[in-house]
């Protein structure tokens, strides 16, 4: 119940912003446990994750249009590409606290079935949640992302080390709402759960 109310009471974020304002657009992917960001990926997030580059990920590939983020519980995260992989161990780690990672992979064009939703922003607000996402790296005392040499879901996903801890309080779901209002866009104060992730957005974004 407090997860849905986190996510029906909306931060004051641009409440005024109208429809010809909203150039920019944004994606969010629902998984079986928590939702990853779609950045498309043009001239301005190239720029913004270049050393991501640097550290393996295809961005320039020629069928690459979007970056796919996610953070989350290192442990559980890099351990648990499915329900298969789920064990109490990393389940518990993620209850009681958790180091958090970032996982980023590229995708092509996105198949029409897939569970996403639109978001529309203005042209700062992308810009702001790009650095937003940014920030969420830890860096290597050479400025780079700290990439973690895990095996990946994909061929083309990569693991960083991220800043801040994951905790019950504080999840996957809830960075994405964290991201998305210091970009300053109305969204749920508190959102645990893949379904406040998704009553926050169907509250103020759905069209």
């Amino acid at each position: 119940m407090v997860a849905i109310y986190g996510a029906v009471i909306a931060s004051s974020a641009e409440l005024g912003v109208r429809g010809p304002d909203l150039t920019r657009e944004v994606l969010l992917l629902r998984g079986p446990i928590h939702y990853d960001i779609l950045l498309p990926i043009d001239d301005l997030s190239r720029a913004r994750f270049a050393r991501l580059t640097q550290a393996g990920l295809p961005i320039d590939a020629s069928r690459a249009r979007w970056l796919v983020i996610g953070w989350g519980a290192r442990k559980f995260y890099t351990e648990t590409p499915s329900y298969a992989d789920l064990s109490l161990a990393n389940i518990w780690r993620g209850i009681i606290g958790d180091d958090s990672v970032l996982r980023v992979d590229v995708a092509g064009d996105l198949n029409k079935g897939l569970p996403t939703r639109r978001l529309r922003l203005t042209e700062t607000q992308y810009r702001t949640l790009l650095d937003r996402v940014w920030e969420s790296f830890a860096l290597t005392p050479e400025g780079q992302p700290d990439r973690i040499d895990v095996e990946g879901y994909t061929s083309s996903d990569v693991f960083f080390a991220a800043r801040g801890r994951f905790n019950i309080l504080r999840t996957c779901n809830v960075w994405i709402g964290e991201k998305l209002r210091t970009a300053g866009v109305q969204f749920g104060i508190w959102t645990p759960l893949p379904l406040s992730v998704s009553l926050s957005f169907d509250l103020y974004h759905s069209e």
